[in-house]
């Protein structure tokens, strides 16, 4: 439901922070309330996470799209539920954890508090493959497509668009080539046609 919140950071407690939003105050539990601190003058932009379960609605907050989306890929993993993955993301060194992810130190991973070995397993196993170390920043890759250069945009957001529909990058390339030898289209004429050659 929500993707950020841009407002004046009115509370720094141990767990959660308060964000000022035209009056209505979004309290948002975030992995290290203590880094919004420094000056609550100025608007802070934070990145949410809606968790809703039959008894509690409540928001995550990080400082950008990669931490949510490493928030996302943790609660994923059987055995690791919020408040676990916050005390992960706690620990600054987020490309340290991709690393120790990648290169299966399950010992690294169980440093964490209520992170024993087997789930530390089970982080590595459902993490690895989805992990991605390019120049970007982007710590994850779940919905990013290795695209060729000399694809157009439109067609480049086709192809982004379904990978985020599930599709596999294996079924993509396959129908890349197809759309290249088409006349360059708007991005939703690509995405039709290729749901066309897909199905």
């Amino acid at each position: 439901m929500y993707e950020y919140l841009t407002g004046l950071v009115t509370v720094v407690a141990p767990q959660y922070i308060v964000v000022d939003v035209n009056g209505v105050g979004y309290k948002l539990l975030v992995a290290n309330p203590y880094r919004y601190q420094e000056d609550r003058t100025k608007k802070v932009q934070v990145y949410v996470y809606q968790a809703v379960r039959e008894d509690n609605i409540s928001l995550f907050g990080f400082t950008d799209q990669n931490e949510k989306n490493l928030f996302m890929q943790l609660i994923n993993v059987s055995g690791i539920g919020p408040k676990s993955a916050l005390a992960i993301l706690a620990n600054p060194d987020h490309q340290g954890l991709v690393d120790a992810i990648t290169n299966n130190n399950v010992s690294y991973l169980t440093k964490f508090p209520g992170i024993g070995k087997k789930t530390a397993s089970q982080i590595v196993l459902d993490l690895r493959d989805k992990l991605t170390n390019e120049s970007s920043g982007s710590l994850f890759a779940t919905t990013q497509l290795a695209v060729d250069a000399t694809v157009n945009s439109e067609l480049k957001d086709a192809l982004e668009a379904l990978a985020a529909l599930g599709y596999k990058e294996r079924d993509i390339k396959k129908i890349q080539k197809t759309l290249m030898k088409e006349e360059q289209m708007a991005t939703d004429e690509y995405l039709r046609q290729a749901l066309r050659l897909l199905n």
